[in-house]
């Protein structure tokens, strides 16, 4: 039998309980806290046996424990949260990493290392242990960079998380996904078409053909593994298969990641309009390993980097995205975005989400002209530059902007210009298709500076722009 537990590893007051019980939950699968079984095979708490028997005693008691839990593995994987300096045995990490994988979690900044100590007081003494031990713990490959708690999901970003939570797991794959990955991961239930095109009521009904041969109940989860449109094409079918059912996210592209993999939005295409048919079913886990990352060509990095350039604006970050292969960590401050506004407002009632669509009425309208031979990145890219030049004709920002936000979208590898043969004033029937529209106008959400994203109407009943 293979084992498949997950080992959470890392600093102390790094987090590992706290998420070890959210992702055990989000999986479907038993939490085991190490210290707490350490305390109930004491018959007290870990304080009182550093008090009486010092480190060396806690951690002979740690061994045994975790010898235990290991022994104990009925076939069902667990999660398991393991104690700060449990794993500087070797013997104990050796046990760890033969019988599943163990997560490291990258430690906190000093300053929140220190308030979450202060809030809650430490049950050994710790000292600086963080620092002391910062090679240990950086020699473990597969690493948690950050998490986040969003509605009903649990959104983690590492690097080397995704095989862990598709072991054993009913997934439907993007089909260039499932050629790459073939050797790596188990096989999917299904295979979709890779591309924008297939994003149809056509491909939704072969996924519910799909979980119906494969015997997918009421009570089962699925996993999108792809980019955003496998996303929100599994995560739409799993809404509407059987009332819904849960599902589960590991997203493999840049733009689904910092994107589309969260926020619960899920659909399909009609030939009226993108993402005209669709439900917000949250994804109960989103996996974000960034080392699918090392698969992607340039362009898709790219595509990837408009939305994290989207969020720039949006937070008024003022780092810049730039080359190269973003890590765990940036796409973690690009996601702290998107998650601080969707939790505002999860629905999109109170207007407050509405900013995340910065560059998207006239992106969607460019994308769909091009007949999607402009990718969405693409098509966001030139949207947000044509949309902030719009903030300008309105007299909302100032005339150097656009050129300042072009720069940051050239930096990354995309284009900040309509291409040759669309004019501006041709995509306006589509913008007046779009979701936002009211009657005659549309909600724009222009950007018009760094950190200053407005939610405008604007009249297009005379078939232009202004």
């Amino acid at each position: 039998m293979e084992r498949d537990d997950i080992f959470l590893y890392g600093a102390p007051a790094s987090g590992k309980t706290t998420l070890g019980a959210a992702l055990a939950a989000s999986l479907g699968v038993e939490f085991v806290d190490l210290d707490a079984a350490i305390a109930a095979a004491a018959g007290r708490d870990i304080p009182a046996i550093f008090a009486a028997e010092g480190e060396a005693g806690v951690r002979r008691r740690e061994s045994e424990a975790l010898a235990a839990v290991v022994a104990s593995h009925g076939g069902s994987r667990r999660v398991v949260a393991l104690g700060g300096g449990a794993l500087l045995s070797d013997s104990n990490r050796a046990l760890c990493e033969s019988s599943g994988t163990v997560l490291c979690i990258d430690t906190p900044p000093g300053e929140e290392l220190a308030r979450r100590l202060a809030d809650k007081p430490s049950s050994r003494p710790l000292g600086d242990k963080a620092r002391e031990r910062a090679p240990h713990y950086a020699s473990f490959p597969n690493r948690i960079a950050r998490w986040f708690e969003l509605d009903s999901s649990l959104v983690v970003v590492g690097r080397g998380i995704a095989k862990c939570v598709l072991q054993g797991a009913r997934f439907v794959a993007d089909a260039t996904v499932a050629q790459i990955y073939a050797k790596s991961v188990p096989a999917p239930v299904a295979t979709i078409p890779s591309g924008e095109k297939f994003k149809t009521p056509a491909t939704v009904m072969a996924l519910w053909s799909a979980f119906a041969k494969s015997g997918v109940g009421r009570r089962d989860r699925v996993v999108a593994l792809g980019g955003g449109v496998t996303g929100d094409l599994v995560g739409f079918a799993a809404a509407t298969w059987m009332r819904g059912i849960d599902w589960m996210n590991v997203p493999t592209t840049l733009l689904s990641m910092v994107d589309a993999s969260v926020g619960g939005k899920t659909g399909c295409d009609l030939p009226e309009g993108k993402n005209l048919a669709g439900a917000f079913h949250s994804p109960r886990l989103v996996a974000v390993d960034a080392a699918f990352l090392e698969t992607l060509s340039a362009p898709l990095l790219a595509c990837g980097k408009a939305e994290m350039v989207k969020h720039e604006v949006i937070g008024g970050l003022r780092g810049g995205v730039g080359g190269g292969i973003p890590t765990a960590a940036d796409i973690a401050e690009s996601l702290s975005v998107k998650v601080s506004i969707v939790r505002e407002d999860p629905f999109e009632r109170s207007g407050r989400r509405m900013l995340l669509n910065c560059g998207h009425t006239i992106g969607h309208a460019v994308e769909k002209f091009s007949d999607y031979a402009l990718s969405h990145g693409e098509a966001v890219a030139i949207g947000c530059v044509e949309e902030a030049r719009l903030a300008v004709r309105m007299g909302l920002a100032p005339e150097a902007w656009p050129e300042e936000l072009a720069e940051r979208f050239a930096a990354a590898g995309l284009p900040v210009a309509l291409p040759a043969g669309i004019a501006l004033d041709a995509l306006v029937p589509l913008m007046r298709g779009d979701k936002k529209r009211e009657g005659g106008s549309v909600a724009f959400a222009l950007p018009c500076g760094m950190g200053d994203v407005r939610a405008v109407k604007v009249d297009l009943s005379s078939g232009r722009l202004p």
